[in-house]
């Protein structure tokens, strides 16, 4: 019988050495979530009086989990099995109420003279199943049911957590766009005041960051420091990227949001390439405080241009119209591309790893566009409502996910837990999860 000494370490070699899969293999499991919103708004149109919880969680959530885990390997046949039925119904069943696009219309919205912020339903579902998926992984990860080649990479590499921490970043983006389209005079607004109202927005996830580490420290649970460092955790790095990005504001009233997170982007790889930062990272022995979070450090930059791209994208999509941001401030966003070639480093967010996040999930948002407008019915409520509820809280369920994963890594030895059993314990933590949003989907429960 190990130790628990002995097990922490086991623990954190069966998170470490990692290679990851492939950008392909990524996207089928990722093109699952597609398939689980296509099928819900094909089976609300027609059964919407079976709407509700059990079905959203039936349709929405276990197929993102399966995908992660028994069906990691097998994409395409999961979102395959899940098109059936969508063709079925599409075929034998009528829709309860009429088809239509539920999509701000461009040429009434340019009358109005101010924007207004109609929540996409696409968005709230790309958010969502971000979220969802990500909560799912942290978990997951623990046991062996989750592939190996799903979890972070060690240096270079892609998986599909790697993507879901950068996705969470582009998303903040995405949000972040907000104050900047309801005000056309913010980015001009004094960088001070606005500092401080960022600061006090930012101070709730600063201090859960700063509380993950007290507990991680004082419970001797298993530590994967090579991810961010010693101190630094990931609820740091987001707390911080708002902040910088207020610090850019001057810049960002006269350059276009996308060409600062290239310049950003190009930047970081200079640092990482030409100036030492990568054998830093890789090599660099931990003597201090700064050399003890050299990961968290060095890749902020990387992911402050993730966040930059996202907000750019965010004044695309969330105005009544695609150009309305753009014929203010002049901005536009180019087309991104991943070379084949190139080596990806989530570590360190180096380029290629900012291009791969920013096509990816601007991809993503297109096809959720794409899926609404196709399959839409319409109605006035445009997403589906556990969507809206998970986002309504995602702060509180992503804290919420963190702990009941410590919770269970400390009650369970995760790693020697049988296949059967781990997914019976990731149903349980799923369901539990979407349930809680579901019962607070009218209330908010962190205001700050």
């Amino acid at each position: 019988m190990p130790t628990n000494a002995d097990y922490k370490q086991l623990k954190e070699e069966f998170v470490q050495g990692l290679e990851g899969s492939s950008i392909y293999h990524v996207n089928t499991i990722s093109s699952v979530a597609l398939a689980s919103v296509a099928l819900h708004l094909v089976f609300e149109q027609r059964f919407p009086h079976l709407s509700g919880f059990t079905s959203s969680y039936i349709v929405l959530v276990v197929p993102l989990l399966l995908s992660i885990t028994l069906f990691a390997d097998n994409g395409i046949l999961l979102s395959v099995l899940l098109s059936v039925p969508i063709f079925l119904l599409q075929l034998l069943v009528q829709p309860a109420f009429e088809h239509g696009p539920r999509l701000p219309s461009a040429a009434a919205s340019k009358t109005t003279p101010q924007p207004l912020l109609v929540p996409l339903p696409a968005l709230t579902a790309y958010r969502a199943h971000m979220l969802l998926l990500t909560c799912l992984a942290i978990l997951a990860v623990d046991f062996p049911v989750f592939p190996r080649h799903l979890a972070k990479c060690e240096t270079f590499g892609v998986s599909l957590m790697d993507l879901g921490v950068g996705s969470f970043v582009f998303s903040q983006g995405v949000v972040c766009a907000i104050p900047i389209i309801k005000d056309d005079e913010y980015l001009s607004g004094p960088v001070l005041w606005k500092l401080v109202r960022v600061l006090r927005k930012a101070a709730p996830v600063l201090a859960l960051g700063i509380i993950r580490v007290l507990l991680v420290k004082g419970t001797a649970y298993p530590e994967h420091v090579t991810e961010y460092g010693v101190h630094w955790n990931f609820f740091i790095t987001l707390a911080s990227l708002p902040i910088m990005e207020v610090l850019l504001h001057p810049v960002l009233r006269r350059v276009s949001l996308t060409k600062v997170g290239i310049v950003v982007t190009l930047i970081q790889q200079f640092t990482l390439s030409y100036l030492g930062a990568q054998t830093y990272v890789l090599e660099g022995e931990r003597v201090d405080l700064m050399s003890a979070n050299k990961e968290g450090i060095v890749s902020l930059p990387g992911y402050l241009a993730v966040h930059l791209l996202g907000l750019a994208i965010g004044t695309l999509i969330l105005p009544p119209w695609p150009g309305y941001f753009r014929s203010r401030h002049k901005s536009n966003l180019p087309v991104l591309c991943v070379r084949k070639k190139s080596s990806t480093l989530s570590l360190q967010v180096n380029m290629s790893y900012v291009l791969w996040v920013a096509a990816f999930n601007t991809t993503f948002i297109l096809a959720y566009l794409l899926l609404d407008m196709i399959f839409a019915s319409g109605a006035e409520d445009a997403s589906p409502g556990l969507f809206d509820a998970i986002n309504k809280n995602g702060l509180v369920l992503f804290l919420l996910a963190n702990l009941l994963t410590g919770a269970v890594n400390l009650a369970i030895p995760t790693m020697h837990v049988p296949d059967w059993a781990a997914m019976m314990i990731l149903l349980a933590y799923a369901s539990g999860i979407s349930w809680l949003a579901w019962v607070f989907r009218k209330r908010k429960l962190w205001r700050f």
